[in-house]
């Protein structure tokens, strides 16, 4: 591991505020990271349930830091490709946590895959691949 998990939370705070509406780091290791979100009102649509764009950007939050922990602190990092399954419900007012594995990282590319749970549950209320385009170093 490139990063330790304090770097990357100072990372986030610093260079991607917005983020902690998708979540918060909740453990780092090589090629993997976990994140939770707090569901509450603004996270839900319709019928009670967490809304698809919530999920998603859990899950891209979260690959972007198991992507992270591979090639350091590099902010323009970005998804080129993101496909998700929404499996079942979650629940409405639980958190939701995501854990993400890299699957492949190269010197240009790095593809994750990602699940997420409701809490509670022991089965995953999604599951998504995605591709990030690594900029050349400079």
């Amino acid at each position: 591991m490139i990063i330790s998990f304090e770097e990357l939370q100072a990372f986030l705070s610093e260079q991607f505020p917005q983020g902690d509406a998708y979540g918060s780091l909740q453990k780092l290791g090589d090629g993997w990271a976990e994140m939770r979100l707090e569901v509450d009102e603004e996270h839900l649509r319709p019928g009670g349930t967490v809304s698809g764009p919530v999920m998603m950007g859990l899950a891209d939050v979260t690959v972007y830091a198991a992507l992270l922990s591979k090639i350091g602190l590099v902010p323009l990092a970005v998804t080129t490709n993101l496909n998700i399954n929404f499996l079942r419900k979650p629940v409405a007012h639980k958190p939701i946590w995501a854990r993400a594995t890299m699957l492949k990282v190269g010197r240009t590319m790095g593809v994750g895959e990602v699940f997420v749970y409701s809490e509670g549950s022991d089965e995953p209320v999604a599951h998504s691949t995605m591709t990030y385009s690594i900029p050349p170093k400079r």
